[in-house]
């Protein structure tokens, strides 16, 4: 299998919400792409814009209040032009997504097996017999044990756990060629999170599928990425190998996100944090270096007044020169680490 093969290639993507007549970007001109067989770990805090990338690419948003431009080319198709006849032929059979939340992602008042069934239905042509029977291999594929006996209950009669295997369940009906999953792990206790990982692992390793991973945990990164992109405040800030990313975070964002995990081995008691909030959506800078107001101790003349990707080794790519000066408040300059 060719893990070459570019899946997905998004350029110079904008999606923007509109807030009474304006547009403001929440993905702001992220180019970014995907392989066959690849991981592809997007991280970063919660309202950086990594939601709203994964709806932008499987198209889910409303036209009328949504704006979106630039390019998600699959197949040759731009998928921010489709209409949506159209992309329903490629949702779910060609492109997958494990939402983040499995209770309002599940119909309450469908039998499990129904909803697995659906979209085999609309995009198959499986008699309902052999519907039927691949609903009992999915549901087995994704660990869950007695399959015809689940498969005949409601979404309320299982736990956080089960229900998150039938979402994935249902994302991979149709052996997608991309599978997009959004904080697949959060509601869920660390032993079920590392089943999960394990579980995603095994139909990556399994399909060839590529897989964009939306997380904002860094431990779940390392553990199943083969490449991460770093998001803040609607743009990529950082992008390289999971190996590279983790022995040399570049950015000031990224260094933060890393220096505020608890250390075992760490004699401070006191956890970093990182000063200030992700600004909002109508109050984001749309110039300059839009970290720059969460590290003031930086000058102002060691960011790029409109900040740009330069590849600083093979595959490593970092927005803004400021990582070339930042150090820790802390600290007493240059880069250390």
């Amino acid at each position: 299998m060719n893990s070459t093969e570019q899946l997905l290639s998004i350029n110079n993507l904008h999606t923007g919400f509109r807030i009474k007549d304006t547009y403001f970007d929440a993905v702001d001109g992220v180019s970014i792409s995907l392989k066959r067989n690849e991981i592809l770990a997007v991280v970063g805090e919660s309202g950086c814009g990594k939601s709203t990338l994964a709806t932008s690419i499987i198209g889910l948003h409303d036209h009328n209040k949504t704006r979106v431009e630039g390019e998600i080319i699959y197949k040759g198709i731009n998928l921010a032009k489709l209409d949506e006849e159209k992309f329903n032929k490629i949702r779910g059979e060609e492109i997958g997504m494990i939402f983040q939340d499995p209770l309002s992602a599940l119909n309450p008042l469908m039998r499990i097996g129904d909803q697995i069934e659906e979209g085999l239905a609309f995009h198959t042509k499986m008699s309902k017999e052999q519907r039927e029977k691949r609903v009992f291999e999915l549901l087995d594929q994704v660990g869950i044990s007695n399959p015809k006996r689940i498969a005949k209950q409601f979404p309320h009669q299982l736990s956080g756990g089960m229900r998150q295997r039938v979402i994935i369940a249902i994302a991979i009906s149709c052996k997608p060629n991309i599978i997009i999953a959004d904080e697949p792990t959060t509601a869920l206790d660390v032993t079920i999170q590392a089943q999960i990982l394990d579980l995603l692992k095994d139909l990556q390793a399994e399909t060839g599928a590529g897989i964009v991973l939306i997380t904002h945990d860094l431990g779940v990164v390392a553990e199943v990425a083969d490449r991460v992109a770093v998001m803040y405040a609607g743009q990529i800030i950082e992008e390289a190998s999971v190996e590279e990313l983790f022995a040399n975070p570049l950015h000031p964002y990224t260094r933060s996100l890393f220096n505020s995990i608890p250390q075992m081995n760490s004699e401070n008691e006191k956890l970093q944090v990182i000063q200030g909030i992700v600004p909002s959506l109508t109050n984001l800078p749309r110039t300059g270096c839009r970290f720059s107001a969460r590290i003031p101790w930086i000058s102002e003349g060691m960011h790029e007044e409109n900040p740009t990707m330069h590849e600083v080794s093979p595959g490593h790519l970092v927005r803004c020169t400021c990582w070339q000066h930042f150090h820790f408040e802390s600290e007493e300059g240059g880069i250390t680490r």
